[in-house]
């Protein structure tokens, strides 16, 4: 079955990821499936593109409520039907769920995401018992074996749950599982026979750096990020009390950014979140509570204030850039002091917990004091051999690009060693490397350490460089730090043989970064097949930021980045024409595409560009039952609250509707809702508003009223201003 033709006409995408295909293909064939696919891999579209195809509806059951409004508004994106998608949730009304009800009914539901919970209640089980399911998939998997039978217990029963519902294919996806996790996940679900697929956790196009991180940290911050000017960048710090100052020192010099933390009520957060999708602002400097039901796929950068708990939240939290196959730069600052905090915070925990802590945290120091490629070090971390010469992104980090300087430390491991041993190993990192230099302290004292032969043996070496090689030596097991006695350094059995027989340790050293030291390296952005047009790209953001401040979305829910950058190599001039660019399929084409052909055309003609004549394509003319709805019910004079009801949409959802229709240039009645509203005088005060203003802003109107008028009243306004002069 041909699957490249419905990916182009539903995503406007030409070629598949990975292992998107074989994934879909099993689904389609109506094979229990599983896949592991790393965070920003495409999993998604894994069943997107498969319940689109298929008869029926499939439901997806997800844990996060924001991602799965994330995803149903993406999904509406691309279609000229609002109800392709839906959530039922503990967030509808009564209205709201006989509209997904009706929709799913009539057929027009494609994809419905409901939380476990939903699926356990009688009424929309014995809903769904009677209408055709294509699929049941389960998104973040993993769940069901991290959150055990305490946290989730619909997870655990799903199964069943499922079952009685109708006996449908189930595909179980997750960005990470170990084998365990995976093993736990099949039985629970009762798909042991699925046809697995494990996707490389490889992401080619991230550049990964990490930096040592010293007083100047905010500084090195601020330096990078205002080399990126009007790029969106995520900064994650630890503790609220440091968001809160970062995000502040940003502001000061000039950079937008917001705080995003649990501390912060739910709606502040909530406006950040929107703020940083619909980029009002370029940076959010957030505690891990920040992330996991953010989709936006055009993030630059990543920076690590604070070096993670483990290297699965690294992996996570870096993976949140560059999910358009674009740019992502993660950078991360390390200080080992940082690392010596998590060992306090974790002392006073069970100690089955702290082995645990303590090992993900030296793999966390491993990573970050690596001189090897840190893409091969972080993919062996998940079981994947790399290739660090000829692999897909091998140059991608700083150890490559720039490689630390080495030296021959031989002799100093095996003093090092020695005098662990020789104190009967029981002093931690600083009396250990006191004793090294020769500094006396009241507990080396009371030991008589300072009368011993080898006290200050290691004199000639500042203490930051003996610190630095019992972390090497650490990383590479020929010592240990003990548990029980928080810290305390232990010889392994490598160790010990090391100390009879020294061999070569070449110790690597860091990076120093002066002032004016710029170091960062420019990632090139995937090219898609050519040099797109820099000066038309930068028109295009800009009617692309116009067109989504207008209808309400986020830019990138219009078109992404390497859709722009395709249409600037294309000089797509008609619908048709834009429907072949990358990323745009028709539906998207005919919502938003109208003023970029318009201005592209212009842009050609002014410039005699010699145009690609390889993209004349047939477009199928599908009208939007949505659409048609609106205009016959305005025309009949009904009410704006009766319409929005009765297609289960909010008022503020029906007049965005609206505003699409009339911004696409069809004419639309509102005359009878306002004239219910605001008198005549009232009506021509904000017409000629209007008429003068500089941009069709509601925000400026609001200000420039001094809130006589409300939001709806003067959209209103707009749509009838547009009506009368535009259309």
């Amino acid at each position: 079955m041909d699957l490249h033709s419905p990916l182009k006409k539903f995503f406007g995408f030409n070629k598949f990821k990975g292992l998107q295909e074989k994934v879909i293909t099993s689904i389609i064939n109506g094979d229990n499936t599983f896949v592991i696919m790393p965070t920003g891999g495409g999993k998604s579209l894994c069943y997107q593109l498969p319940a689109l195809m298929s008869e029926g509806t499939a439901i997806v059951v997800s844990p996060l409520i924001a991602l799965m409004k994330n995803q149903v508004d993406a999904i509406r994106g691309i279609s000229e039907h609002h109800g392709i998608a839906h959530v039922l949730n503990s967030s509808l009304n009564k209205t709201d769920v006989n509209q997904v009800k009706a929709d799913i009914v009539s057929g027009i539901t494609k994809l419905l995401y409901v939380a476990p919970e939903s699926l356990i209640k009688e009424e929309y089980a014995s809903f769904l018992r009677d209408q055709k399911i294509s699929f049941v998939a389960i998104d973040e998997a993993h769940c069901i074996s991290e959150w055990g039978h305490d946290f989730r217990p619909e997870y655990r029963n799903l199964k069943h749950i499922i079952k009685a519902i109708d006996n449908v294919p189930i595909i179980g996806l997750t960005a990470t599982a170990t084998e365990k996790v995976q093993e736990d996940i099949l039985k629970t679900l009762g798909i042991s026979d699925a046809n697995r697929f494990k996707a490389s956790f490889n992401r080619p196009n991230l550049f990964y750096e990490v930096r040592p991180k010293t007083k100047e940290v905010e500084k090195d911050i601020i330096r990078f990020v205002k080399q990126r000017i009007g790029k969106s960048g995520i900064i994650y710090c630890l503790s609220r009390k440091k968001v809160e100052e970062v995000a502040q020192i940003l502001q000061v010099n000039g950079i937008k950014a917001v705080p995003y933390h649990a501390g912060l009520d739910a709606k502040t957060r909530v406006r950040h979140q929107d703020m940083f999708l619909m980029e009002d602002c370029d940076v959010v400097v957030a505690t891990i509570a920040f992330g996991m039901g953010i989709d936006k796929p055009d993030v630059r950068y990543v920076i690590h204030h604070d070096i993670p708990k483990s290297l699965e939240s690294y992996y996570q939290e870096t993976g949140r850039a560059g999910r358009d196959d674009g740019e992502g730069y993660c950078l991360a600052f390390y200080a080992y002091k940082d690392i010596e905090k998590l060992e306090k915070f974790m002392a006073s925990k069970p100690v089955a917990e702290q082995e645990i802590g303590h090992a993900l945290l030296q793999e966390v120091v491993g990573y970050a004091e690596t001189s090897m490629n840190r893409r091969k070090y972080l993919l062996h971390y998940f079981g994947e051999e790399f290739d660090e010469i000829n692999g897909d992104g091998a140059p991608m980090d700083d150890n490559s690009r720039n490689p630390k300087i080495k030296h021959e430390a031989k002799e100093n491991v095996a003093k090092l060693l020695s005098v662990i041993k020789d104190t009967l190993q029981k002093y931690k990192s600083k009396e250990v490397l006191n004793t090294l230099v020769g500094k006396e302290n009241a507990l080396l004292t009371s030991h008589k350490t300072h009368k011993q032969p080898f006290f200050g043996i290691g004199r000639d070496k500042s203490p930051s460089y003996w610190m630095a090689l019992i972390r090497q030596v650490l990383v590479v097991n020929c010592i240990r730090k003990e548990i029980e006695q928080y810290g305390v350094l232990k010889l392994t059995p490598i160790g010990l043989e090391y100390i009879d027989n020294p061999t070569s340790f070449l110790m690597t050293e860091d990076h120093s970064y002066k002032e004016g030291d710029d170091n960062s390296i420019i990632v090139n952005t995937k090219s898609l097949g050519g040099v797109a047009d820099v000066k038309l790209v930068k028109i295009l953001k800009d009617l692309r930021k116009k067109v989504a401040n207008q209808l309400g979305v986020p830019p990138f829910a219009v078109f992404q980045d390497p859709s722009l950058d395709d249409m600037a190599l294309k000089y797509p001039i008609n619908l048709d024409e834009l429907s072949k660019v990358h990323g745009v399929g028709e539906g998207k084409a005919r919502k938003f595409g109208k003023d970029f052909i318009k201005l592209i055309a212009s842009y050609v003609e002014e410039y005699d560009i010699l145009r690609p004549d390889d993209l004349i394509v047939k477009s199928t003319g599908v009208n939007s039952g949505l659409k048609l709805y609106i205009i016959q019910n305005t025309d009949r004079k009904l009410p704006l609250e009766d319409i929005a009801k009765s297609k289960g949409l909010k008022l503020d959802e029906l007049i965005k509707e609206m505003e699409a229709i009339i911004f696409s240039g069809t004419k639309l009645d509102v005359n009878y809702a306002l004239d219910d509203l605001l008198d005549e005088d009232q009506q021509e005060e904000i017409h000629d508003y209007f008429m003068e203003a500089e941009s069709d802003s509601i925000q400026e109107a609001i200000d420039e009223f001094d809130g006589e008028y409300d939001f709806d009243e003067l959209r209103l306004m707009r749509i009838k201003f547009i009506n009368e002069v535009g259309n």
